[in-house]
């Protein structure tokens, strides 16, 4: 099948040869939904979940099938209200059985997925007796233990929500034997999540618009952080017009992050360096590698994308 070609690849620095061929291309494989979100590659079957989170349906793409709908609703399926802005999942993951995690708006939760069934159960929806706001991103570390974010995006009026619990927007660990830990409660906007290839590092985007950026925290033998570090600082794109704000992440092999900012996917080394920017033309809310490990897949607003890269994605 022929997609259409969008976007274009900035090079910043010849850095980027070892990441992205001169000559690569950003197909447009799906169009037509609200906000594209939390792409997932699941290899036991060879396709794409993803999720529409304002729309409430999760979907599925594959190259031989298309796009074909996975959970409607995805996330809350109660009776009309007008209490959510988005009510669908977030932020997916596969744990070590090979079920789906979602972060679950509508039902203000961390949710675990059968793909062969579609039965979800709910894994944790509390700190301390209170509902999160609306879980939004995680990651899944080799331990079994989760870390995710959680800020108010899934609620109408955001921090000003009625239904709000809590008086922070957290990151959170939840251990394997069910224990949570408040991480960080002094992030704005805490947003996209993920762990360096040796676990030792945990890095967290804020999609603040006065305050965009990356932060890093350096994690102990026992996985929670021993000391806390601005990363990337994302106003210089924001000021320069750059469309969208620092959002979902992923890395490759080498550490390299992938992390989707003002002007789509900042391809930064782990010291920092901004060496490339891969832009679809929109705002790009996530990303995360694919197909045989060498295909980043991009949710750009109303589109799912891919490109072909040269490195490998760290989940392979």
């Amino acid at each position: 099948m022929t997609y259409p070609i969008v976007g274009q690849i900035h090079r910043l620095s010849s850095k980027l040869d070892a990441v992205v061929a001169p000559d690569a291309e950003i197909q447009q494989l799906a169009d037509g939904f609200i906000w594209a979100e939390g792409p997932v590659w699941v290899r036991d079957g060879g396709y794409l979940v993803f999720s529409d989170v304002p729309g409430n349906v999760m979907y599925r793409w594959s190259a031989a099938d298309g796009v074909s709908e996975v959970l409607n609703p995805s996330g809350y399926d109660g009776p009309p209200t007008d209490a959510f802005a988005e009510p669908g999942q977030n932020g997916m993951a596969l744990d070590a059985t090979g079920h789906l995690l979602a972060c679950d708006h509508g039902n203000r939760a961390l949710a675990r997925i059968d793909l062969k069934t579609r039965e979800k159960t709910f894994v944790v929806d509390r700190w301390q007796g209170k509902r999160f706001n609306s879980p939004n991103d995680l990651a899944a570390a080799k331990t079994g233990a989760i870390y995710f974010t959680d800020p108010t995006y899934g609620l109408k009026g955001r921090n000003a929500s009625p239904l709000r619990e809590l008086d922070f927007n957290g990151v959170y660990r939840l251990r394997p034997d069910g224990t949570l830990d408040l991480l960080d409660a002094e992030l704005s906007f805490p947003n996209g999540i993920a762990l360096s290839p040796d676990q030792s590092r945990l890095y967290v985007s804020v999609s603040d618009p006065d305050d965009p950026k990356l932060v890093v925290y350096d994690l102990g033998a026992d996985g929670l952080p021993t000391s806390k570090a601005l990363f990337f600082d994302a106003m210089p794109l924001r000021a320069a017009g750059g469309p969208g704000l620092p959002d979902g992440l992923c890395l490759d092999t080498e550490g390299r992050l992938y992390a989707t900012g003002p002007g789509g996917v900042l391809v930064l080394t782990s010291q920092a360096e901004l060496i490339g920017v891969i832009e679809t033309g929109t705002a790009i809310a996530n990303c995360a590698f694919g197909e045989d490990g060498r295909t980043l897949f991009l949710a750009s607003n109303h589109t799912l994308a891919r490109v072909r890269l040269k490195t490998t994605g760290l989940v392979w």
